[in-house]
């Protein structure tokens, strides 16, 4: 049988149906697996045999369908690539993942998710050593390697899509790791649906990405100057300046991912981050679960995964030496080591736990105690339980208030307030942000040019800077904003808007350049 004959469809088994011939990977070309420049040492053994482990399985004889051949970059080693595998689209319905398989069709699948602005060909060097013991389930995030461009606004969606996925192809049961963005998806899925999680590692992760304000100011810069900026940078996030210098061949695969994913869809995967924040709800995760972070990493690093620690009962700990954000494409030997013993030792065949219910802020389990597999620091205490929150307008004014104007705002404004000030703050949240803000009539793009329109026309122009930066993270672009100020002049003035047009140029400016 040739390798571009379609394969008969196979029954559904505990793996899911093996995968069904389909275009290749439409995105950027695959430029080969990324290679490190100073490999962990040591053998890559396999997992050990016995009751509760995962059943090691040679990987299949017969031929698949191979992904187009692009260019490769100049190898700094000479590791086994991943064996060609049936590339699989997802349909054009928003509900689904591109995805691809790889590995044994018998075998348990481990499902794998990717970063932002990454496909899944960050992944590539961990694959072979996978896929003779697991079924590698891989996706893409929308708009990314060629994915159909369906923005997901939360983590939470990209969840039910991946679930969506799976369930498509009878995968009832899995392992997870994934990477930054790809890790919170694995969180989501322990909390909202740990019948189907087995085991968990939590790559590069954190229960709170930075601030909402850095990743809604990271979707204006995009909207503004398009996805350049966030490419031409991503080097200095990925990977520690030494492999950087050694591998620029890996530095520019790097940086073509990141200009090939849809703008649109960054965009959306950075609300989806500014919004994910599951501190308050580690105690309920209750699946095994590695907490993998490179000793360098600046974006998710050490402190991010002791809080991950901290607050997962049945939590471990790893630390990458010699690696940053993309610790899987810096130091590919390590990861996959530590990959092969926490899902060989670390795989619950069968349910524990129930499905669980909607995610309510509540009490926090306490830690228990862990074995980490490198130490970094004594982990911190558990965060301090924290009672439910009543529901109401000034709740709900506090986040639609932090969503639009951003932390630092609000918090500014929150640390001026005295006793004589506090309770008119009180008035604003819940009457200005839980009532007119939330009410479903407009959308927040329509209220950003009403509010802009109303302070030009009564003189306010000192929240004209705090209003015009919420425009901007609400998705109007300059253009727009212009747009807005030129129909004031012709209403409200031309003095007031030229002064208008004084501070919102000077917010924008600031707001849209890109980092140096």
């Amino acid at each position: 049988m040739s390798e571009t004959t379609p394969q008969p469809p196979h029954a559904p088994h505990l793996g899911g149906p093996a995968p069904h011939p389909g275009p290749p990977h439409s995105g950027l070309p695959h430029p080969g697996p990324p290679l490190s420049a100073a490999p962990v040492p040591g053998p890559q053994a396999p997992p050990p045999a016995g009751p509760g482990f995962p059943r090691p399985v040679a990987p299949p004889a017969t031929p698949v369908q191979q992904a187009a051949p692009a260019p490769h970059p100049p190898a700094a080693d000479h590791t086994t690539a991943p064996q060609p595998s049936t590339p699989q689209p997802a349909a054009e319905a928003p509900r689904t993942l591109q995805y691809r398989f790889d590995g044994p069709e018998d075998a348990p699948v481990l499902v794998i998710g990717p970063s932002l602005g990454t496909t899944w060909h960050m992944w590539d060097r961990q694959v072979p050593e996978l896929a003779q013991h697991w079924r590698v389930f891989r996706y893409d995030l929308p708009g990314h390697g060629g994915a159909p461009a369906h923005a997901a606004p939360s983590v939470a969606e990209l969840a039910d899509r991946l679930i969506a996925t799976l369930d498509g192809l009878g995968v009832q049961r899995f392992g997870y790791a994934g990477c930054s963005i790809g890790g919170a998806v694995g969180a989501d899925l322990a909390l909202r649906h740990p019948h189907r999680v087995a085991s968990l590692a939590l790559v590069a992760s954190s229960p709170r990405f930075g601030t909402a304000d850095e990743f809604r100011q990271r979707g204006v810069i995009v909207r503004t100057n398009g996805l350049e900026p966030m490419a031409r940078t991503a080097p200095e996030r990925w990977f520690t300046p030494g492999f950087a210098a050694a591998q620029p061949a890996i530095v520019e695969w790097a940086v073509q991912m990141v200009r090939t994913t849809d703008p649109g869809c960054y965009i959306a995967a950075c609300e989806a981050l500014a919004a994910f924040d599951i501190r308050d709800h580690l105690g309920r995760i209750g699946v095994p679960t590695l907490v993998l972070v490179g000793a360098e990493d600046q974006v998710t690093g050490p402190a991010e995964a002791r809080t991950l620690v901290a607050g997962i009962p049945d939590a471990r700990l790893a630390l990458v030496p010699g690696a940053s954000h993309l610790a899987p494409v810096e130091q590919p030997a390590a990861v996959c080591d530590l990959l092969l013993t926490h899902f060989s030792t670390a795989w619950q065949d069968a349910p524990t736990v129930a499905p669980a219910a909607p995610l309510v802020p509540g009490p926090a389990t306490p830690a228990t105690p862990f074995a980490p597999l490198a130490e970094i620091a004594a982990a911190p205490d558990a965060p301090e339980a924290v009672g439910p929150e009543r529901e109401g307008r000034h709740e709900r004014g506090v986040k639609v208030r932090r969503e639009v104007l951003g932390d630092a705002h609000v918090d500014a404004v929150n640390a001026s307030a005295d006793p004589f000030t506090e309770d008119f703050q009180e008035l604003v949240t819940r009457y200005e942000w839980g009532e007119a803000w939330s009410r479903d009539g407009l959308d927040r793009r329509t209220r950003s040019c009403v509010t802009l329109t109303a302070l030009v026309a009564s003189g306010h122009l000192e929240g004209l800077a705090a209003h015009t930066r919420a425009a901007l993270r609400n998705g109007l672009t300059p253009a727009e904003i212009k747009e807005v100020l030129l129909q004031t002049a012709v209403y409200c003035g031309i003095p007031a808007a030229g002064a208008a047009f004084a501070i919102a140029q000077s917010v924008i400016q600031e707001e849209t350049t890109p980092p140096a």
